[in-house]
């Protein structure tokens, strides 16, 4: 395994819900330390990675989260059954029977997500989806006293298992966590190829905590950095798997990265967006528009700190997110550094100025 594919297999495997983001940031400063000046962290746990150009030049922030979709245990049955809360977006549908870890005090512990059989439900509660707050935790306990032997405790986080896994098409990756390590390791890769680059500014690669409950990292670390323009780069939706349509989706993994117009966090700054379209078209840097009109990314957090901050995001057609394991195309994640470098290269504070007030 190449040195690249190391580094993205280190990012996802590593388990950080919402709020315990720990293992993650770990792996962030490892690989991203090399290539900054600086690297520290907001009082919320951001990780802040600074990389000067220019003294006083533009600030830049590259903005990934850390954290990934989860639960945390809640209570503990007599029966030494866990039961849970969601950290972040799920579907019941893509829930049941998945294998997750979860992290105590004396180790791991794995656990499957049960439910009733549906060979003692009714004909009619066969029909519909079985409700999250139906489900719970099998790890093998025979009582609440044994699962507390165990280390299990309400608050500890609740992980889905997933090791990262190179398909048969080498350029498609499988992994759990995408959303979001595929932005971290877009920071990661950015500052690496900037290190013996000239460039007019001072570029921040940032790796956010909280994004999947309310975009709260991105709120604090743009407080502490004060940016003059923000990027969020993160995973958006792939369009082409079966049933759907050009209308609900229309991006395909491989044919670059996508330009956000629109999502239910921000309507993107349109100067900034201008002048990266032009970059692109420049380099020959192949891009997809894309909106969403739910969800959104720490763009939305960035652009409305302190007196506003031109932002947009970049990110990367994924397939199956907010699951236990999703799907990307490795050009998508090549492009996408390709495009934030020639792009950085050239945010001088004459440019920056003009974009503020296009």
């Amino acid at each position: 395994m190449n040195e690249m594919l190391t580094m993205l297999k280190e990012l996802t495997d590593a388990r950080g819900i919402p709020g315990d983001e720990k293992e993650p940031r770990d792996v962030m400063k490892k690989w991203i330390s090399p290539y900054a000046n600086r690297v520290y962290t907001d009082h919320l746990g951001s990780l802040i990675a600074e990389k000067i150009g220019q003294e006083n030049g533009p600030k830049i922030m590259i903005a990934g989260h850390l954290d990934e979709v989860g639960f945390m245990v809640t209570r503990i049955d007599d029966k030494g059954f866990v039961y849970f809360q969601t950290v972040g977006g799920w579907w019941s549908q893509v829930m049941l029977a998945q294998r997750v870890t979860i992290m105590t005090k004396n180790g791991d512990v794995t656990g499957i997500i049960g439910s009733k059989p549906p060979h003692i439900l009714s004909p009619e509660a066969r029909k519909k989806p079985v409700e999250i707050k139906d489900m719970f935790i099998d790890i093998g306990a025979t009582s609440k006293e044994e699962a507390m032997e165990f280390g299990v405790l309400p608050g500890d986080s609740i992980v889905p298992y997933f090791e990262f896994t190179q398909m048969k098409n080498e350029k498609l990756l499988l992994a759990k966590a995408w959303d979001n390590r595929i932005g971290c390791a877009i920071a990661i890769e950015v500052l690496k190829r900037l290190k013996d680059e000239q460039h007019p500014n001072i570029v921040y690669g940032v790796a956010t905590i909280q994004e999947e409950v309310g975009l709260r990292g991105a709120k604090t670390a743009t407080h502490t950095i004060k940016p003059d323009i923000g990027f969020a780069v993160d995973v958006g939706i792939a369009g082409d798997t079966p049933g759907i349509s050009a209308k609900e989706a229309d991006s395909k993994i491989g044919e670059g990265p996508q330009i956000i117009l629109y999502d239910a966090s921000m309507v993107s700054h349109k100067g900034l967006r201008d002048f990266v379209v032009k970059t692109a078209d420049q380099h020959q840097i192949p891009y997809q528009y894309a909106t969403m009109a739910g969800g959104g990314t720490d763009s939305g957090s960035i652009h409305v700190t302190a007196n506003g901050v031109p932002a947009l995001s970049i990110t990367v057609a994924t397939r199956y997110i907010h699951t236990h394991a999703a799907i990307l195309h490795q050009d998508d994640f090549e492009n996408a550094v390709r495009l934030l470098v020639e792009v950085i290269k050239n945010l001088d504070s004459d440019t920056v100025k003009n974009i503020t007030f296009d």
